[in-house]
């Protein structure tokens, strides 16, 4: 009897632990866990892992003239494919195995709430 109330504690404290680490993420969280080490908390393309050796500097997801000219589409395919995939530098790496598709479209409309600008083409 004692060894079932053991196995029932454990249980119960299980399911606790997953189901407090299964809460989905919001998408500032989102960023701030897969982008904000190159694109920087506020989406200058100025975070820490940023260095002068970069052959291209992360995209600045503040200039309204320069993301204005992206759609969803175009964003959500370097999120899921990577930078080299889109010809653009394979230090943004490919998140499809990583990021599910839902989470992508939270970090889309994030960026787009980084530059308050609105998706070209949809």
């Amino acid at each position: 009897m004692k060894i079932l109330a053991i196995m029932a504690a454990t249980l119960v404290s299980m399911t606790l632990l997953v189901g407090g680490a299964v809460q989905a993420a919001d998408d500032k969280q989102l960023y701030d866990f897969y982008c904000a080490q190159c694109h920087g908390l506020t989406g200058k393309g100025d975070g820490p892992n940023v260095t002068k050796d970069f052959k291209t500097d992360p995209r600045d997801f503040t200039s309204v003239v320069d993301m204005e000219k992206l759609s969803d589409a175009d964003i959500r395919n370097v999120i899921m494919d990577g930078g080299a995939a889109v010809s653009k530098s394979e230090l943004m790496p490919p998140w499809s195995t990583t990021i599910a598709e839902a989470d992508v479209d939270k970090l889309t409309a994030y960026i787009r709430k980084l530059c308050k600008c609105t998706a070209k083409g949809k």
